[in-house]
């Protein structure tokens, strides 16, 4: 009813750990690969912290004085922050920073979706050059939910830190946000992360589309 609503077409799945029960809406949308847009972010942050492109969540990057409509992005950052405000220019100067050989090796490593990632370093997230599932990005966050990423537990506590959302006496809520432009040009949001009772763990992964170019994809997310 939630799709029908707003008009959009996707998925959702939630993984429950505990019981090891997996519950899909549109089980085809949640297979097919499609661009990653700002969720990639999760692994730009870990290949900078793993490589020593960024020394911790406090390491700043100036900004480069381009003025963009985001004003949380027109002033120097730490990466925190622009984990928090989904910074993308600032993100593009990290992923630059890793370079392209180091970044492929790193995507290979993960399988990160289809692992490629054209010749731009700084855009292949967004260009539609590199795709994955919403069933890929589910497995990805679990994985860094349980330290099971190919990086140091320090790199990947620093994401999940990075990635909390709301903490309060009855759950946690961990999430990265996403929005982009499938090769289609329909708009796209994204949503994956978990949420934790008890210490009881449910992964969930949440990716829509719309056909609609004036659609509010950040408030329909």
């Amino acid at each position: 009813k939630y799709f029908d609503e707003y008009k959009v077409d996707g998925s959702f799945a939630l993984y429950d750990n505990g019981r090891g029960e997996i519950k899909v809406y549109n089980l085809k949308k949640d297979t097919t690969r499609t661009v990653p847009a700002s969720t990639f972010k999760i692994v730009n942050a870990l290949i900078a912290l793993q490589t020593g492109t960024v020394i911790n969540d406090s390491t700043i990057i100036k900004w480069d004085g381009i003025e963009r409509s985001n004003k949380n992005w027109n002033r120097d950052l730490s990466l925190a922050q622009a984990f928090k405000y989904s910074a993308v220019p600032h993100f593009q100067e990290i992923a630059r920073r890793i370079g392209r050989d180091t970044m492929q090796k790193w995507i290979d490593t993960l399988k990160y979706g289809n692992m490629k990632i054209g010749p731009a370093v700084d855009s292949f997230w967004l260009d539609n050059s590199l795709l994955i599932s919403p069933d890929e990005e589910l497995g990805l966050v679990k994985q860094l939910y349980f330290d099971r990423l190919p990086f140091t537990k320090t790199a990947q506590q620093t994401v999940r830190n990075m990635m909390l959302q709301e903490d309060n006496s009855n759950y946690k809520l961990n999430y990265k946000t996403g929005l982009g432009f499938n090769k289609e040009n329909h708009a796209i949001g994204w949503v994956t992360g978990w949420i934790e009772e008890n210490r009881h763990p449910y992964f969930f992964v949440l990716n829509i589309d719309s056909a609609d170019p004036n659609a509010d994809m950040v408030t329909i997310r």
